[in-house]
């Protein structure tokens, strides 16, 4: 009986890890409704503005896909397509794709443009936290 309760914890207590949210770097497409939604939260969020045809943004995107099961970054990355979201970019002043603003709440904590640097891309990042 013993065995058969510690394997019963073990997979209840498997089961219920996994269904909690991960608490990492979680990187998804931008909506209007997930940027509005963390910053009336309060919540740190952070928006990159891409193009495919950039090779900087390229280059930052492979050091945020590094940061995805960093425990220390957990916040949502908002990636907004550069070429598309022209109204986006004239109401927050982005003059350049490869550009990542942070907010905590609606209070913008750093804004960086062509930057590849892991360290500074992390500075940014934890900003907000």
């Amino acid at each position: 009986m013993f065995c058969l309760t510690s394997r019963l914890t073990a997979a209840a207590l498997a089961g219920l890890l996994t269904a909690l949210p991960a608490r990492a770097l979680d990187i998804q497409p931008y909506s209007a409704d997930a940027l509005a939604t963390a910053q009336r939260s309060g919540k740190p969020v952070a928006l990159h503005f891409h193009a495919s045809w950039c090779p900087t943004c390229r280059a930052q995107e492979k050091v945020f896909n590094g940061f995805r099961s960093d425990a220390t970054l957990a916040l949502p990355l908002l990636v907004a397509d550069y070429d598309q979201e022209r109204a986006l970019k004239q109401k927050l002043g982005v003059r350049l794709q490869s550009t990542l603003i942070v907010y905590r709440g609606e209070r913008e904590t750093a804004r960086l443009a062509g930057e590849t640097d892991p360290a500074r891309l992390r500075a940014a990042l934890q900003s907000a936290l």
